[in-house]
């Protein structure tokens, strides 16, 4: 972090301003040191990165996926503008955001962050899991980056503050995503722009989804374990699912049902290599979190209304359900 960052955080407990103490500074960073409440709380900053909370935690899953794929879903690495469309596209933002300040919640390891700061905004960008690591090594040169490790429900920054808040592929993996959705609410300032998504809930995406069946299983493995049984399940039942591809239709729906992450489509000049890459990565993604809630439309409709936001459109999208809202000016 830099010092200048310091005025985006408080103390997730009282809200108190922070302090530093016992800085070890590389540059204009500090590299190592402690973050100081007035009530006498401490929270250490471990190679650049302030952590409010352990590392040992639920999202020790995408800590260590984010690790192991730390730049497969970067659109510079994977030869596509994926992220950037799907940014740009479901928020309606503009390319040109300098002046304001975006809250991302859950950074994974900064595919999206990297087109956030591209907008010229200052970007406060915070993950549960040690994907705030990779997430350092591909954009916390950024002068325009901060970059924490802390609790969707106890975030380290002042309330009402923030210009945009911005959460993709987040709130279906956390304990409680209503919870967490009104959590992000609180951090909008007046006339504040929210743009969101939550994996979507259907008969046959949740009762018919041979994911959910399999969960039960793999859910509490040790993530070591289980993406290594991952990475072997894909190297065996990878000639087939090429052929299955070919499928008029259903192909790549077929894949998914037998948990082969299937992105063909998605990147048609995509070589061979890279979409078994990201094969290994989303059907570890499907089957390690502890937590995978989705939501319908409606519910996630009525959670914006209950949070009395305004402009508010719910719909499908890349991920399930896309939603963007604002909060009113007065």
């Amino acid at each position: 972090m830099r010092l200048e960052h310091l005025k985006y955080l408080r103390c997730p407990q009282s809200g108190d301003v922070l302090t530093v103490a016992d800085a070890v500074m590389a540059g204009e960073r500090v590299q190592d040191g402690r973050l100081v409440a007035p009530s006498g709380a401490s929270y250490p900053i471990v190679n650049f990165i302030p952590r409010f909370v352990e590392a040992d935690n639920y999202a020790a899953n995408f800590g260590f996926e984010w690790q192991v794929h730390a730049r497969t879903q970067f659109d510079a690495d994977a030869k596509h503008k994926m992220s950037e469309e799907r940014v740009f596209s479901v928020t309606g933002w503009d390319r040109d955001l300098s002046g304001d300040v975006i809250l991302e919640a859950g950074s994974g390891s900064g595919r999206f962050t990297e087109h956030l700061l591209g907008t010229g905004a200052m970007v406060v960008s915070f993950d549960y899991s040690q994907a705030v690591e990779p997430n350092y090594e591909s954009n916390g040169g950024h002068e325009n980056l901060l970059l924490v490790q802390a609790n969707i429900y106890e975030m380290p920054f002042e309330k009402a503050f923030f210009d945009k808040v911005f959460c993709f592929g987040v709130l279906q993996h956390t304990p409680d995503p209503h919870a967490s959705f009104q959590a992000l609410t609180k951090m909008l300032k007046p006339g504040a722009a929210l743009a969101t998504d939550i994996y979507l809930k259907t008969f046959k995406r949740y009762y018919l989804n041979t994911r959910y069946w399999v969960r039960p299983f793999t859910r509490n493995m040790q993530p070591e374990k289980l993406y290594a049984r991952c990475k072997a399940y894909i190297d065996f039942m990878w000639p087939l699912a090429r052929l299955i591809r070919k499928i008029p239709k259903i192909g790549e729906a077929i894949n998914w049902r037998l948990l082969i992450a299937d992105y063909a489509k998605q990147m048609p000049d995509a070589t061979d290599a890279t979409l078994k890459e990201w094969a290994y990565l989303d059907t570890f993604d499907m089957l390690s979190p502890a937590f995978d809630i989705p939501q319908t439309p409606v519910t996630y409709q009525r959670w914006h209304e209950e949070a009395q936001l305004e402009n508010i459109s719910v719909r499908l999208g890349p991920n399930g359900v896309v939603a963007t809202a604002s909060r009113p000016k007065s």
